[in-house]
């Protein structure tokens, strides 16, 4: 069934420049698609925030995971849900206008767009952190501006190409995390666990009997690993073969990724030397508790190489996320929400969008590479908007299904459980978010407001 609901044409199914030039290019597969979640998401995303999730859930950090991708999974399949219905470029932007109507629409994409905008400039400021560690003669703000202008460039290039160089790199790090879980089943195998085998799923009672209410609150921070899996669905427009394959790329990223974090935090957590309780009473040696254990039980080497993916794996997490938030930017210029100027195409790549996304993060990411608390700055003001964006998409699915009842037969599970549960994981999640994180984004939301106000809501979207 199409979906079209906007004063847009959607681009030709087919391969090949869109008709009139004003639409984007037919050119991504399922793999293109699966690779830009994962370089958004990054396989070995759980490396920051294990020592944080050990000592907060008593050790129990791998069931953690579990509990974050099934909570995760809820938002997932609502995407799946609404992107075969409205295979737009604007994503939730777009979900949202149709299921709740234009302002709620203006919303979700307003949200969205902090999350988008500022994300890739954590993955920048990350990426000239670590280079900088390797180059310490080079500051972190230039390394951080080549990391800009280098995926900025590969973008510009087009979104087929930057999936193949994208690729490379994705496929660089999977080798690099299959290396760490080779010599992590090697150290084990030849030398024991360090905690029980069971611990990373029971805790490693050194905070008492397993708590629940500990894993839950991890699991509250867990969820942000996964961030970016949905900006899948911002290429719906640019995907051959129709968006039940964007639908299956969501879900098999998600997925996937589940899997890798599982793992690999599994299998760090038998290594570790420190118990969750010493994490815990020292909280400055939770950032770097994965790469102690490494060194512990492996050696500088597999930090040495983590490190270096890290780096470079950051760059091109970002490169994903300017390619998502380039996207955001069109669809809602396309609607007439922000500057028209946005909404132009050349040779079917959103290249204006892409620049102004791209100076946004560079001036975020620069700002913050001067600063000895930036990366704390940033890294607690981009959650809230993804997650209030997700919010709004659970609403989508009930006003779409449910309430308007334009797509077919109402499925009590499909249409209303699984977004009202997947609506109050979200809440939970922003409940648990930080007091910063909160005011910045009611800020933000207020400015959101206020410009919906200045602009005008526009009637009911069209039913497509």
């Amino acid at each position: 069934m199409s979906a079209h609901t906007t004063n847009a044409p959607l681009p030709p199914d087919g391969e090949g420049a869109p008709k009139n030039g004003g639409g984007l290019r037919r050119s991504l597969g399922f793999r293109d698609l699966v690779v830009y979640g994962l370089l958004f998401i990054a396989p070995m995303a759980p490396v920051g925030v294990f020592g944080t999730l050990d000592a907060k859930s008593h050790g129990a950090v791998a069931l953690v995971y579990v509990i974050a991708t099934i909570a995760m999974a809820f938002t997932a399949f609502s995407y799946a849900q609404m992107v075969k219905v409205v295979p737009l470029a604007g994503s939730v932007f777009a979900y949202a206008r149709v299921g709740l109507g234009n302002g709620p629409g203006f919303i979700a994409g307003w949200m969205a767009m902090l999350d988008y905008l500022l994300i890739p400039a954590v993955a920048y400021l990350f990426s000239g952190i670590a280079m900088h560690e390797l180059v310490p003669s080079v500051s972190q703000w230039v390394w951080t501006t080549i990391a800009v202008l280098l995926t900025t460039a590969l973008n510009l290039w087009g979104v087929r190409p930057a999936a193949r160089v994208g690729f490379a790199v994705l496929a660089l790090e999977i080798v690099v995390l299959l290396v760490f879980v080779v010599s992590a089943v090697v150290v084990l195998a030849r030398d024991g666990a360090e905690r029980g085998w069971l611990s990373p799923l029971t805790g490693d009672g050194t905070q008492g009997a397993f708590a629940l209410s500990a894993v839950v609150g991890a699991v509250s921070v867990a969820v942000l690993s996964y961030l970016g899996f949905d900006a899948i669905a911002s290429f719906a427009e640019e995907v051959t073969g129709g968006s039940a394959k964007v639908a299956r790329a969501v879900l098999f990223c998600l997925a996937l990724t589940g899997v890798l974090f599982v793992l690999q935090t599994y299998l760090v957590a038998l290594l570790s030397p420190v118990s969750s309780a010493d994490l815990a009473a020292n909280p400055g040696d939770q950032g770097s508790a994965f790469y102690s254990s490494v060194d512990a039980a492996v050696g500088d080497w597999l930090h040495d190489l983590v490190a270096v993916s890290k780096a470079i794996g950051a760059a091109f997490a970002a490169l994903a996320g300017q390619a998502a938030a380039g996207r955001l930017l069109f669809a809602m210029a396309r609607e007439r929400r922000l500057p028209r100027l946005l909404s132009r195409t050349e040779s079917g790549t959103p290249r204006i969008a892409l620049l102004c996304a791209a100076a946004v993060t560079l001036v975020a990411a620069v700002w913050a590479s001067r600063r000895d608390d930036g990366m704390d700055h940033l890294v607690s003001v981009v959650d809230i908007g993804a997650l209030t964006a997700f919010f709004l998409l659970h609403a989508s699915v009930v006003g779409w299904f449910a309430v308007r009842r334009r797509g077919g037969p109402v499925s009590w599970w499909r249409h209303i459980l699984v977004p009202v549960l997947g609506a109050a994981i979200v809440v939970a999640v922003i409940v648990e978010a930080s007091g910063s994180a909160q005011v910045v984004g009611a800020i933000w939301l207020g400015v959101g407001l206020v410009v919906l106000v200045a602009q005008g809501v526009r009637g009911a979207p069209r039913a497509p």
